[in-house]
């Protein structure tokens, strides 16, 4: 277990408010800024590292050593982080989402954009199956983006399950777990949950999500030590696909009236921000906009480029 100073604790306490911020946006992923952040890799070692050793550790009560094993002072921290953002920033996010969606979408689209390249720049040698890998990934996450939420229960298993679905595209950069709460139909539902402090089903959810990472981890960092290079541009191609969710000026064609009596919208397509007004009525705020997303662009770059972890091996 890395030793750390007070100031990377706060620092990585600051990461993981960034993950859990990223999180709540549909079609933003908090795995998105482990990777940018340099984080990912020790995340995923830490996550496998919950394992039949542990257990064994633990039920010997051989705490320390227990401890030691899951890296527990980094995800302790970086969870309350997460936990944290999710908590105090949820409502902010929302009322973004609802009357500042333009801004907030450019922000988050040049970042992705930076961390793409961020992300591909880790690629060591360019072959046709690691090209595919990419173009795979570009046409998996684009085909996400354009599904359609589908009507699913309310049931305490399918909480579950939806957390254990939604925590896999959350570690994944480009794969927006909100997002797929989206089209499990169960986004609101569990914000309204956290809002609400619905404690049952926060339970619920949240033990599907540990049950999901702890399993998804070991697939995933499998992949990554074994097929680097493939893995590496599958998730590059994943951000680059899920451009197109949060591309900023939309326009909405199909609507859905949700349990609250509001409508929200259910299928929309892309415009350029010079017709985006007359379809909508909206001003587009290009300026800010396109600034906006130059900053998420430069904050990544920023990252990548100054941060004493950028030397992680991915």
């Amino acid at each position: 277990m890395e030793r750390r100073s007070l100031k990377e604790y706060l620092l990585l306490f600051s990461k993981g408010i960034g993950m859990g911020a990223a999180d709540v946006v549909p079609g933003v992923s908090g795995g998105t800024i482990a990777f940018i952040t340099g984080i990912y890799e020790e995340l995923l070692g830490s996550i496998r590292s919950v394992n039949g050793e542990a257990l064994k550790l633990l039920l010997r009560f051989n705490i320390s050593g227990f401890w030691k094993h899951i890296n527990g002072n980094f995800l302790v921290v970086l969870l309350a982080g997460i936990g944290l953002s999710i908590v105090s920033l949820s409502r902010l996010i929302l009322y973004l989402l609802e009357f500042h969606s333009e801004m907030l979408w450019a922000f988050f689209f040049g970042l992705i954009v930076a961390s793409a390249v961020v992300v591909a720049k880790k690629i060591t040698r360019w072959t046709l199956g690691v090209v595919l890998a990419g173009l795979l990934g570009v046409a998996l996450a684009y085909y996400i983006t354009v599904a359609t939420p589908a009507q699913t229960p309310d049931a305490y298993w399918f909480v579950f399950l939806s957390g254990a679905i939604a925590i896999c595209a959350m570690i994944l950069p480009g794969i927006s777990g909100s997002f797929i709460l989206v089209l499990l139909a169960k986004y609101e539902f569990i914000m309204l949950a956290l809002k609400e402090l619905r404690i049952s089903i926060i339970l619920t959810f949240g033990l599907g999500c540990v049950t999901g990472i702890l399993l998804f981890s070991h697939v995933l960092n499998w992949m990554l030590k074994n097929y680097h290079n493939v893995t590496v541009a599958l998730l590059t191609g994943f951000m680059i696909g899920s451009l197109n969710k949060v591309w900023p000026w939309k326009q909405t064609l199909e609507t859905y009236t949700d349990r609250h009596g509001e409508v929200k919208p259910l299928v929309q397509e892309n415009v350029l921000p010079g017709t985006y007004e007359a379809l909508t009525g909206h001003e587009p705020y290009l300026l800010y906009g396109v600034l906006l997303a130059i900053f998420g662009f430069l904050f990544v770059y920023l990252i990548d480029h100054y941060t004493d972890d950028n030397t992680t091996k991915v």
